[in-house]
């Protein structure tokens, strides 16, 4: 006889010391997890199977995850519960609980008392890369010899002595590759470290959403105003040139 395919179904809850609170903030995103509150802990339930194993919940300082399992909790692979479930709590939506401000002493940090650090770790998974920053010296002879078509689907802007170039097809120029999200531009085979902050950065740093924000792999970025890009052509690549030559 088939087994009902809901017997493997898991309901995850955690459990986290309410000193801890702000460091939640990396999954306040998660809109399908509950919240509740007692004297000491902060209580959560409704975690998905990936969202269980994810690294973003391994990283939380003491972060307890349980397997509710007949009205017990058990802690991961463990044999014996550990707890009944609490009864009578409040639960309410993740995102309307933590109420997350950004400090304005520093712009490396972000939540409730300034302890979670923004940093970029190794990505999991291959993005599609978006744009190219290049530094003007190494490209500009083969730049001037490739064919208008290559060009014209392209923007670009110079920052310092380097051209950034947006779009795709990109050009098959030396340099260091970025992908896109919520307009940041993150270096290739690198992400947040934790992956809910790219909405929260863009509420702090682009609330407008003008700028493109050019992160680089040590957690600091540059804002880059979308309306100074102009089309890539032969001729904008020389004439910047040669205003560089007369500064």
């Amino acid at each position: 006889m088939a087994k009902d395919p809901s017997e493997h179904i898991k309901e995850f809850w955690a459990e986290i010391p309410r000193p801890n609170e702000e460091y939640l903030g990396s999954i306040r995103d998660w809109s399908n997890l509950q919240v509740a509150l007692d004297d000491e802990m902060i209580w959560l339930k409704g975690f998905t199977a990936e969202q269980a194993v994810s690294p973003e919940i391994q990283q939380l300082p003491n972060f307890i995850l349980y397997e509710l399992r007949d009205g017990l909790l058990f802690r991961k692979n463990a044999l014996v519960p550990s707890k009944k479930i609490r009864s009578a709590l409040l639960w309410t939506p993740i995102d309307k609980a933590l109420r997350l401000t950004f400090p304005v002493s520093n712009n490396n940090f972000f939540g409730i008392d300034e302890k979670v650090e923004v940093k970029l770790k190794a990505g999991e998974d291959e993005k599609p890369v978006v744009a190219l920053v290049s530094s003007i010296d190494e490209i500009k002879d083969s730049l001037i010899a490739l064919p208008k078509f290559k060009l014209e689907k392209l923007d670009w802007i110079i920052i310092d002595d380097k051209a950034l170039f947006l779009g795709t097809p990109l050009l098959s120029l030396p340099g260091k590759t970025y992908w896109t999200k919520d307009d940041h531009l993150i270096p290739a085979g690198f992400d947040f470290e934790f992956k809910n902050l790219s909405s929260l950065l863009q509420r702090k740093y682009n609330a407008n959403r003008d700028h493109w924000l050019l992160w680089s792999e040590n957690g600091s970025f540059f804002p880059v105003l979308k309306s100074d890009f102009r089309k890539l052509s032969v001729s904008s690549f020389r004439l910047t040139e040669k205003a560089k030559e007369w500064m």
